[in-house]
C-alpha cells in the first residue's frame, strides 16, 4: 500500500475518466439531485437497475451514512460507481467521523474492486450543507492517511469555491 497521488480538477465528475467514480448518493440509492442525479442521468438505467437490486437484497432500508457500495458505471467513462452517503452537516453534533468514513469506505470498496484511479466529488457540501473548508480538510486528510492500493485520487470540484478550498488543503 502506498500513498496515492492526489489531483484536483474543476468540472463535471460525470465527464471524468477513472476506474471508479464516487457518487455522493442519498440513502435510497435511487438517484436524486446534485452529483447523484447527474451520475444517474449520464450513466444510464444500468446504474439504477443495480441500485434497485441492492435495495431489494442488502439495503432494504437504504445505505447508511458513511458506508459505500459499488455498481456498474453504465455509460460513464469508468468501470464502477461507488455510492456513498454523506452526513448532513450539524452545527450542534460532530459528524466529521461519518464524513471521513465516506472516503475511507469508498477506498476500501475501490481496493476490493481492484480500482487504481478514483474520482471523488466534495461529499456533503451541496444540499447537506457541510462547510467547504472543513469538508476539504477532512477529505484530503482522510485519503492521505487511509491504507489503499489506489494509485491516483482526483477530487472533481464543481466550482471555483470548492476548487480553492481543496487547493488550500493539498498545498
Amino acid at each position: 500500500m502506498t500513498t496515492p497521488r492526489i489531483a484536483l480538477v474543476q468540472g463535471d465528475i460525470t465527464r471524468q475518466s477513472a476506474d471508479a467514480i464516487v457518487n455522493a448518493a442519498n440513502s435510497s440509492l435511487l438517484g436524486g439531485g446534485g452529483v447523484d442525479g447527474a451520475i444517474h442521468r449520464r450513466g444510464g438505467p444500468e446504474i439504477l437497475a443495480e441500485c434497485r437490486a441492492l435495495r431489494a437484497s442488502h439495503y432494504g432500508r437504504g445505505l447508511p451514512p458513511g458506508q459505500a457500495v459499488a455498481t456498474t458505471a453504465g455509460r460513464l467513462d469508468a468501470r464502477w460507481v461507488i455510492h456513498t452517503v454523506g452526513p448532513v452537516y450539524s452545527a450542534s453534533e460532530d459528524r466529521s467521523a461519518l464524513l471521513a468514513s465516506c472516503y475511507r469506505e469508498s477506498l476500501r470498496v475501490a481496493d476490493e474492486l481492484g480500482a487504481r484511479t478514483v474520482a471523488f466529488p466534495a461529499i456533503s457540501t451541496g444540499v447537506y450543507r457541510w462547510p467547504l473548508d472543513d469538508a476539504a480538510r477532512i477529505a484530503v486528510e482522510t485519503v492521505r492517511t487511509t491504507d489503499t492500493s489506489v494509485e491516483e485520487i482526483t477530487f472533481v470540484l464543481f466550482d471555483e469555491r470548492a476548487y480553492t478550498a481543496f487547493s488550500a488543503e493539498t498545498g
